[in-house]
């Protein structure tokens, strides 16, 4: 670094004095425009059911749905990540209740499109809500299937859009599955239709929670570590992004958030793409629990949704957005 002076002519608290002149300088700045709020959705009627890891996030049934886009448009949040719980009785090998028309995500995508103009849907294109081993594909011989995994996802896809998705999510961590995907949709008259690749998906400890709201972590037998990436590796993140770029991604994810700010970073660095990254729900538990047991207050959210956006995030998937959002405005 160039010299830039000494105390006692250089103060850098002066520009620190106020908060008009903190405000002036501030490097990073969050706004509704960079959220993305998942919402978990059920079977049911008048149902709001609370998911006991995450405290303050709940399952809603369908005809909630609409009063939580409302609420989502009315703070500005400009698009809504949806996820199912999808019972056992609905579950199988191959995760068949995926390619169902009427599914829960069917469902709300065709409610929400009906009334919701002006906000973008995302949708996880994973087949973990639906299979009855909790893996994301097809196992074969205790090892997820790549390439028959794809073939499903394609279907998964094709059918989301027809319904009026926006923004197709692929969090399987599958090789080759954006470009299978990208041709897909063309190929079928959804040229606009986007894909938001979780590129950089590690096989981490933060996804507990999220598990329990889709109804997956007591199915699971085994890990994900021979599909997504080990925590160890940050360079392999180039590569697969690189890839997926390639591939046709509109924007890549990181995944988890806080644990992984150099790689949000990295990815930055290295590519002129949208990067997101997930605040998963192991690490909004870790801070609502600190909250509840008052050993944080409130401003960790802001401080924590503030990170991402010093490590370069375009958007962040968080479960505290519409918390968040109403302080923002």
């Amino acid at each position: 670094m160039k010299d830039i002076g000494s105390y006692p002519n250089v103060r850098l608290r002066r520009n620190r004095k106020a908060e008009w002149s903190r405000r002036l300088v501030s490097e990073s700045n969050l706004s509704t425009n960079d959220l993305i709020w998942p919402i978990f959705i059920r079977e049911g009627k008048n149902i709001k059911e609370s998911i006991k890891s995450m405290p303050g996030v709940y399952r809603h049934s369908l005809d909630k749905v609409e009063g939580l886009v409302e609420k989502a448009v009315n703070k500005k949040i400009p698009m809504i990540a949806l996820f199912p719980y999808t019972p056992i009785s609905k579950k199988n090998s191959r995760g068949s209740e995926a390619l169902n028309r009427n599914n829960l995500i069917c469902k709300a995508l065709r409610l929400i499109k009906k009334n919701y103009k002006n906000i973008g849907i995302m949708c996880d294109v994973a087949l973990d809500p639906y299979t009855d081993h909790g893996h994301d594909g097809i196992v074969k011989k205790n090892y997820v299937d790549n390439d028959e995994t794809i073939k499903i996802l394609i279907k998964q896809s094709l059918l989301q859009a027809e319904m009026g998705c926006d923004v197709i999510a692929p969090s399987d961590m599958m090789d080759g599955r954006v470009g299978e995907i990208r041709k897909a949709l063309d190929k079928n008259g959804f040229k606009l239709v986007q894909i938001l690749s979780y590129a950089v998906k590690y096989a981490s400890n933060f996804y507990g929670p999220f598990r329990e709201a889709v109804g997956s972590k007591k199915l699971l037998r085994s890990d994900k570590k021979n599909y997504q990436m080990d925590f160890r590796n940050s360079k392999e993140a180039l590569r697969e992004v690189a890839l997926d770029i390639r591939e046709g991604a509109d924007f890549v994810m990181v995944k988890p958030g806080m644990p992984y700010l150099d790689v949000i970073r990295l990815v930055k660095d290295n590519f002129k793409i949208p990067v997101f990254a997930y605040q998963v729900s192991g690490e909004y538990s870790l801070i609502q629990n600190g909250i509840n047991n008052k050993i944080l207050n409130e401003d960790a959210i802001y401080e924590s949704l503030i990170s991402f956006k010093r490590a370069g995030a375009s958007a962040i998937i968080t479960y505290f957005a519409e918390q968040i959002a109403g302080r923002l405005r």
